[in-house]
């Protein structure tokens, strides 16, 4: 995540999903994997949403709030943690690679992500919000791979009881590399008992939300996907 994206499309449709699961009664912690702002792409620029009530009618209240971020020209990702957009706990503190050797980075990631966990500890479900999705191996270790999630930083989230979801970027690759990917994770040994569910945004740039799910919370999680499934949320969402 970035400051720049903060009200685009993609947070619309990832609060969206987040708004819904928390009206299950499931706590939700969000980590924004926020990094310093890019500027060599138009990237964030996707707000046209603001202006279509077919997005209106998904979720006027999150609908109204992003807008009038957007509108009032700071968009910032603390902007989005108030309890008018989602009732939550929050981790956003920047992990900003620049400058730093190979072991620095990898000690500045190990301390970022404990205190990560201390903020979210006790949520129910936890979101993470890397740039890009999973780490792939030609970004590991690199400056870049603060856009990435780590497989290990997921696994902690799960094992201290956390349903977890991540935000998956889509590339130059069909939906079953990504479905695939997830099933990976799965069977890594590193989730145990965690059942599976993909979400596929569809509109503008797409963009996948993978579960990995605790038993306790596989009902309850799913369910309310589905419901998503009869709302008019369904014109922007499928399931894989």
């Amino acid at each position: 995540m970035q400051n720049r994206y903060a009200g685009d499309i993609g947070d619309f449709g990832k609060l969206g999903l987040l708004r819904q699961l928390y009206k299950t009664g499931l706590s939700v912690g969000v980590n924004w994997y926020l990094t310093p702002d890019e500027t060599h792409n138009g990237d964030g620029r996707h707000v046209g949403y603001l202006e279509n009530n077919v997005f209106r009618s998904c979720d006027e209240q999150l609908w109204s709030a992003l807008g009038q971020i957007v509108k009032s020209g700071s968009r910032q990702v603390c902007e989005l943690e108030n309890s008018e957009i989602l009732q939550g706990a929050f981790y956003s503190q920047m992990l900003d690679f620049t400058g730093e050797s190979k072991g620095e980075r990898q000690l500045r990631r190990r301390e970022w992500h404990n205190r990560a966990m201390q903020q979210l500890r006790g949520c129910e479900i936890v979101f993470a919000d890397p740039d890009n999705g999973l780490i792939v191996p030609s970004a590991e270790d690199k400056p870049k791979s603060n856009k990435f999630v780590l497989p290990f930083e997921l696994s902690e989230y799960y094992r201290a009881g956390a349903s977890v979801i991540y935000y998956q970027h889509k590339a130059r690759r069909q939906d079953e590399f990504y479905v695939e990917q997830n099933k990976r994770l799965l069977l890594s040994g590193a989730f145990p008992g965690a059942k599976e569910l993909g979400l596929k945004f569809k509109t503008t740039s797409q963009r996948y939300y993978f579960f990995l799910m605790q038993p306790q919370h596989v009902d309850t999680m799913t369910r309310c996907v589905n419901q998503m499934m009869e709302m008019p949320w369904k014109n922007h969402f499928v399931i894989l």
